[in-house]
């Protein structure tokens, strides 16, 4: 005679499988339940972080003077988008160029410098033991938390007796070391490459560069990723640093230069290009947009590392 048996339920009275957990929402066919107000909170902050972005957007097809007279975050007057491109490249014979060249030389030293050295660092902190670590690695904390505003006056009156003021090494040395990515790529390679692998290849021969390139820099390679992004962004996006260094505009990155335009409706007979400015700043984050659409899987891969365990 067959007994039929009732589905247990949990001590909170919902149904339980056979070994004692709850059956998933997903497999009986029920959605998951949403929270409105987790919806609504991000879609506030959502609409917080693409407001200004989309009024440069609106603000960049507008001439001068529909910019002072119009609503900002809607059209008006004629599509301007195009003449103020031009007029950004061409405006004091084309100065906006060597901008763009000037900041893509700095990014490309800087970050993809301070990104190898910070690889090194890192790797070299979390894999070797040598006397005086624990000294060293006090120092990079303590280098993080201090804020780099907090270093531009020593560091200009540095330069300033080495000589390198108003010259492009007084931009690339300093963009070379960053704490945050040194500290960064420790924490990575602690955990992305294990021990055993690295005693398996010293077994087999293989010396430390030779490990390093063909063997840890695979693994560490969602970490680097990771950190070239940040100094790309924050090379990129430098202004303080060039502000005090520099005094010739045509070795002003972008951030400077359009600071300068923008002044220049404040000092007597300057020319107001505001809409220029805007068009330039429009054109600046473009290849920013692009690089993160570009490295944005190795990003994540990179963020996600630690999060799964064997």
């Amino acid at each position: 005679m067959a007994i039929a048996t009732l589905p247990r339920t949990s001590e909170t009275g919902t149904l339980a499988t056979e070994d004692g957990q709850r059956p998933s929402r997903r497999r009986n066919g029920l959605k998951p339940r949403k929270s409105w107000l987790l919806t609504a909170l991000m879609s506030v902050l959502f609409a917080y972080s693409m407001l200004p972005l989309f009024w440069l957007v609106i603000s960049s097809t507008k001439t001068q003077g529909a910019l002072v007279s119009s609503f900002g975050l809607w059209f008006s007057g004629p599509f301007a988008f195009w003449d103020n491109v031009v007029q950004v490249f061409t405006y004091q014979d084309g100065t906006f160029g060597r901008w763009v060249l000037n900041t893509l030389l700095y990014t490309v030293v800087g970050a993809f410098g301070s990104t190898f050295l910070s690889t090194l660092g890192g790797y070299g902190l979390a894999k070797f033991d040598f006397p005086g670590k624990r000294v060293l690695f006090a120092v990079i904390i303590g280098a993080v938390a201090v804020p780099g505003s907090a270093l531009a006056v020593p560091t200009f009156l540095l330069f300033s007796q080495l000589g390198l003021t108003n010259t492009p090494w007084a931009v690339f040395i300093p963009s070379l070391v960053s704490s945050f990515g040194l500290f960064l790529m420790w924490s990575y390679s602690r955990e992305a490459v294990p021990n055993e692998l690295l005693e398996a290849a010293r077994m087999d021969g293989a010396g430390e560069f030779r490990t390093f390139f063909t063997i840890s820099s695979r693994l560490l390679a969602p970490g680097v990723v990771s950190v070239l992004l940040l100094d790309i962004v924050g090379t990129w996006n430098n202004y303080f640093l060039p502000l005090i260094m520099l005094s010739d505009p045509k070795w002003y990155p972008l951030t400077v230069g359009l600071n300068q335009w923008s002044e220049q409706a404040n000092t007597a007979g300057g020319e107001t290009v505001f809409n220029l400015v805007i068009t330039g700043s429009l054109l600046t984050i473009v290849p920013l947009i692009v690089a993160f659409l570009f490295l944005q899987r190795f990003w994540q891969s990179g963020l996600a590392a630690g999060s799964v365990k064997a």
